[in-house]
């Protein structure tokens, strides 16, 4: 993964790791949107380090319609914890991931 301290990263394919994460935050995803999504797949992401790293994550959430969702991991020593700090929907494909 690339990091750039204290900017976001270029946009990069998700991958395994993003995706598990996608997988962990579902369920607040869904809480805070006010909607179940019938898909929840990531397709691609930004990240940022800080006193942690942010994600910031283009969701497929079924048809043509995506999410943007932003996820903060605490440092490994604060047990590498995964909190869902933002969402953003309805987004497009086309729509750029940028910082929320």
């Amino acid at each position: 993964m690339s990091f750039v301290c204290g900017g976001p990263s270029e946009a990069m394919v998700a991958d395994k790791e993003v995706q598990k994460i996608c997988d962990e935050i579902k369920s607040q995803a869904e809480k805070k949107a006010g909607r179940t999504f019938r898909v929840f797949t990531a397709k691609s992401y930004k990240t940022q380090l800080v006193a942690g790293r942010n994600f910031f994550i283009k969701v497929h959430v079924g048809g043509q319609e995506f999410a943007h969702v932003r996820v903060y991991e605490t440092l490994p020593h604060a047990g590498g914890k995964l909190e869902l700090h933002g969402i953003q929907t309805p987004k497009a494909q086309h729509d750029p991931i940028e910082f929320f």
